[in-house]
């Protein structure tokens, strides 16, 4: 798979709230010459789009508001 294919598919994971934080984790998997790969505007626009429209944070379980409880056996 090419660097812009993977690129592409990280987009799509939904793990990625813009492409900076993509090409981290391109360069971090051994991928040669990300940034000049990536750094055709229309390509760049097209990831960032991607990432905002698939982007999921992940949960804090701490933050997470606690389960309600069952009601009592009757």
């Amino acid at each position: 798979m090419s660097t812009v294919q993977r690129a592409y598919a990280l987009a799509r994971s939904g793990h990625f709230k813009d492409v900076d934080v993509l090409k981290d984790r391109l360069k971090t998997e051994g991928c040669r010459a990300v940034d000049a790969l990536l750094a055709a505007r229309s390509i760049r626009k097209h990831l960032e789009a991607i990432c905002a429209a698939t982007y999921k944070p992940p949960v804090d379980v701490a933050a997470a508001p606690p389960e309600p409880a069952e009601p009592p056996a009757q």
